[in-house]
């Protein structure tokens, strides 16, 4: 233990050099050690290395920003305290998000997309991330570019469902542009696993007052009517993601939300009871409660869920 400190300690120093060879080859072997040895990580991170790292994330260099952005990610997975605790960290994962079309590197847009969505499994960090517009907008441009690498994609994707996940973020999300970029993913887009990453995101931004005017602009609920219908063959958890949008859409919604899924086909039924009859406990659990509201056709329902 005491020679991974002294070692970290060595590279960490070696961050500060006013030699840029010195400081790539720490960089890389910092990302080594805390890529391979999960105990290394926030031993790193006692040693002072996390505000170098957020300051190489500024960073013309490719290489050296790619090299940060890993290492924060490794460390995100075993010591979250002490990256949010560092001041300007979020800042600088702002500015490689911001500049994904053009300054960053691919890579570290999706290493830095990848850590936010790792420091969002804590739920103390889902207000404090989600205040951050710039960063939601960011995330929000990325899965808009028609040409954003696919796994920026998903972990800009997986990074918006862990802010979503706290209600009041939700409005945000809505206000930022985010349902427009979702369904338009969803009807563009045909890779299954990017499907079922932008339909979890809808089904949590459907849970506020805010989402059934934005759904309406879009023909949301009618986009995830068609996805439940069994001649579109959807993934399992895409008809579950699905069934829980439609469910928060009809209780977060008035009227005109309650018509179009009462109104749903006989094909869209049949899904959900595909989800009632194999899903998750979660989604059977939803879809029992809406198909309590398809059947009974709006005149009584029960969200208790």
């Amino acid at each position: 233990m005491e020679v991974k400190r002294m070692t970290a300690r060595l590279l960490v120093t070696k961050l500060g050099s006013v030699s840029e060879v010195t400081r790539s080859e720490a960089l890389a072997e910092l990302r080594l050690m805390t890529k391979h040895d999960a105990e290394s990580r926030l031993i790193v991170a006692e040693a002072g290395a996390i505000p170098y790292l957020e300051e190489t994330l500024y960073s013309s260099s490719h290489d050296s920003q790619d090299n940060a952005a890993a290492i924060l990610l490794n460390i995100s997975i075993s010591s979250r305290a002490a990256l949010m605790s560092t001041r300007g960290l979020l800042d600088a994962i702002s500015h490689v998000l911001r500049h994904h079309a053009t300054n960053s590197s691919p890579f570290a847009v999706q290493s830095s997309a990848a850590t936010l969505h790792s420091l969002l499994v804590d739920d103390s960090y889902r207000p404090l991330i989600g205040a951050k517009r710039d960063i939601v907008y960011s995330l929000i441009e990325i899965i808009k570019r028609p040409n954003s690498p696919p796994r920026s994609v998903k972990d800009a994707l997986k990074a918006l469902f862990g802010i979503a996940l706290f209600p009041p973020n939700r409005a945000s999300l809505i206000g930022l542009g985010a349902v427009a970029a979702l369904f338009s993913m969803v009807l563009k887009d045909g890779r299954v696993g990017i499907l079922e990453d932008a339909t979890a995101v809808i089904a949590q931004i459907a849970g506020c007052e805010e989402s059934e005017r934005e759904f309406w602009k879009v023909s949301g609920a009618k986009v995830l009517v068609d996805l439940l219908d069994v001649g579109t063959g959807s993934s399992e958890r895409i008809k579950e993601n699905a069934v829980g949008a439609l469910l928060n859409l009809v209780k977060c919604g008035g009227g005109g939300a309650v018509k179009e899924v009462t109104g749903m086909g006989p094909g869209a039924v049949e899904g959900i009871r595909d989800v009632v009859e194999n899903g998750s406990a979660k989604g059977k659990s939803k879809g029992i409660a809406l198909l309590k509201i398809v059947e009974s056709g709006a005149k009584e329902w029960d969200f208790a869920v």
